[in-house]
């Protein structure tokens, strides 16, 4: 495990990452990037290549956030789906969305391919599955989307979902064979390598304490240095503090687990026959893969609002697992871990412009690998000149999170669907 990091799958895994300097002194740029998450890194990686002046601002390590500490799963798609999109903004803007948010799994995935990312072991595929019968819905929803963007969507009925996954709960599932799972903390410091042999220089252990972001020049200060640039990018998350009190409020902290078993490759694969990924349609459901080879699973799931971890994550997403794959119960708990995610109350990513040269991309809640990808691309894109697509996010703006209330209820939200979900999983049963 590298110091500074939480003791991961992903950081035990990890190649040899460089080390960066504190901030130190006074600096001048075209741009000041604060957030060293892939959000900020993939905005820096783009800027360098424009010729752009680049400084970016790391409070702890590279990727140290969630960006370095989830799932792993690389899909089209928001935390909220395409319908609620499109009751929002309308069938023309939420297709421009969603064709977007297909870019940037590209954005990823070429990403790896021109830098030659290997350890980023990307592997191809992630299975949604149902725990009930759609009786049709789901089948007509896939065929739908491959209509209207061309998606390689496979449609899995129950007896292939059984012979995949073998387990009682799942009744079917879409294969998503344009989406992929891969090692995001190693993608992460493979970008941050590139930037800096662009020019960008980048800057660990440097929270930012003030920032004065009126004028042509904005003024950025960590403990021991002052950044001076034309443009500022808040690129931060889940762990955002309040230098832009506007960012602030406008998510909720949203804390989910993680856990990865110990190696058994006959028990594992008994179970999971697949070296897709999978996830399930439930609203803070289930979501695992098959890593080193096929003998652990790492195994995600469960969200909260409190930012402290509950005492024993490793049996609350074991009880999880064992769940739905009885026979895992034998199956023993190496590490687990949580991250904090941010959440807008809109459930959509947060870009745009805040003022003249203040740009903030946030709020990825969930469905983060693709979506900081394109966060950062036309957040570089807008400073460049090169487009105005920022704009098309303009409906999903710095909505105020609640506060305390707006906590509570999301938590309550979560809650209910909970609830929802186990009464329609019941009643799939029972027919």
């Amino acid at each position: 495990m590298h110091a500074a990091y939480l003791d991961t799958y992903y950081s035990r895994t990890a190649a040899v990452p460089d080390n960066y300097p504190m901030a130190a002194g006074r600096m001048e740029a075209d741009v000041c990037i604060i957030g060293g998450g892939l959000a900020g890194l993939t905005a820096a990686l783009k800027l360098a290549r424009s010729g752009r002046k680049v400084v970016l601002l790391e409070a702890r390590r590279i990727a140290w956030g969630a960006s370095g500490r989830n799932g792993g799963f690389v899909s089209a798609g928001y935390a909220t789906g395409f319908s609620a999109i499109e009751r929002r903004v309308g069938s023309d803007h939420a297709r421009e969305l969603f064709r977007l948010s297909m870019e940037g799994v590209e954005i990823v995935r070429r990403g790896i391919d021109e830098l030659g990312i290997k350890d980023a072991h990307p592997v191809p595929g992630i299975a949604k599955a149902l725990r009930y019968d759609s009786r049709g819905a789901l089948q007509a929803a896939s065929e739908s989307q491959q209509r209207q963007f061309g998606q390689a969507l496979r449609y899995l009925p129950r007896a292939e979902v059984r012979e995949m996954l073998a387990s009682p709960r799942y009744h079917e599932a879409v294969l998503d064979e344009g989406a992929f799972h891969f090692h995001p903390l190693n993608y992460g410091w493979a970008l941050a390598r590139e930037a800096k042999r662009l020019g960008a220089a980048i800057h660990e252990h440097s929270p930012v304490m003030t920032a004065d972001l009126e004028g042509g020049r904005k003024i950025v200060r960590t403990t021991g240095a002052e950044i001076s640039a034309e443009h500022v990018v808040f690129a931060t998350g889940g762990y955002t503090d309040g230098v832009l009190p506007a960012l602030k409020r406008a998510f909720l902290p949203i804390a989910t687990y993680v856990l990865l078993t110990e190696p058994s490759p006959d028990l594992v694969q008994g179970a999971i026959r697949t070296q897709a990924a999978v996830l399930d349609d439930r609203r803070a459901g289930d979501y695992y893969r098959l890593v080193d080879g096929g003998s652990r699973i790492l195994w995600g799931g469960r969200i909260t609002t409190r930012t402290t971890d509950p005492r024993d994550i490793a049996a609350l997403l074991k009880r999880e697992m064992v769940t739905t794959y009885p026979q895992l119960s034998r199956l023993n708990v190496e590490i687990a871990w949580s991250g904090l995610m941010s959440y807008a109350r809109h459930l959509m990513p947060q870009i745009g412009s805040w003022k003249p040269g203040v740009w903030y991309c946030t709020a990825f809640g969930g469905h983060g690998m693709n979506t900081t990808a394109i966060g950062g691309t036309v957040v570089a894109e807008g400073i460049t000149g090169e487009s105005d697509r920022y704009r098309l996010f303009a409906p999903f703006g710095l909505t105020w999170n609640g506060g305390i209330i707006g906590r509570a209820a999301a938590q309550l939200t979560y809650w209910s669907y909970q609830l929802a979900d186990a009464a329609r999983e019941f009643r799939s049963r029972q027919s």
